[in-house]
């Protein structure tokens, strides 16, 4: 069992940045953040398998950076250029090391365990 918890979320302004944290209570391979907004479907946003093997969604490329620090199991989510858009429940989740180099990255089915969220609010 991994534990999970995020912190970090809380209200910006369009254009403004946040930056959220993901502490594991256990090293976990593949770690990832998915985002759900009221009436839609849970979206994956970004995945950090190693240094060299980080994914995005379209939506969030190049505004977004998903880091890690192995020492501390915590996984971070440096947020720029916020839009309106942005604004949902953000999650963090754990999956086996080959999720991150599959293709199922952005599946939240894949991935086994989770936190229990922080929200995000951009507002216009």
């Amino acid at each position: 069992q991994v534990e999970l918890v995020e912190s970090g979320g809380g209200t910006v302004q369009a254009g403004g940045s946040l930056r959220l944290s993901c502490a594991g209570s256990a090293y976990t391979d593949c770690m990832g953040w998915f985002r759900q907004a009221p009436g839609k479907e849970r979206e994956g946003v970004a995945t950090f398998g190693s240094t060299v093997n980080t994914r995005y969604a379209d939506s969030v490329k190049g505004r977004f950076t998903i880091s890690k620090d192995t020492a501390k199991n915590t996984l971070y989510l440096q947020m720029n250029s916020l839009k309106p858009e942005d604004t949902a429940m953000y999650y963090c989740a754990s999956a086996d090391w080959y999720t991150c180099f599959s293709a199922s990255w952005s599946n939240g089915g894949s991935y086994k365990y989770w936190g229990q969220g922080t929200q995000v609010t951009v507002s216009s």
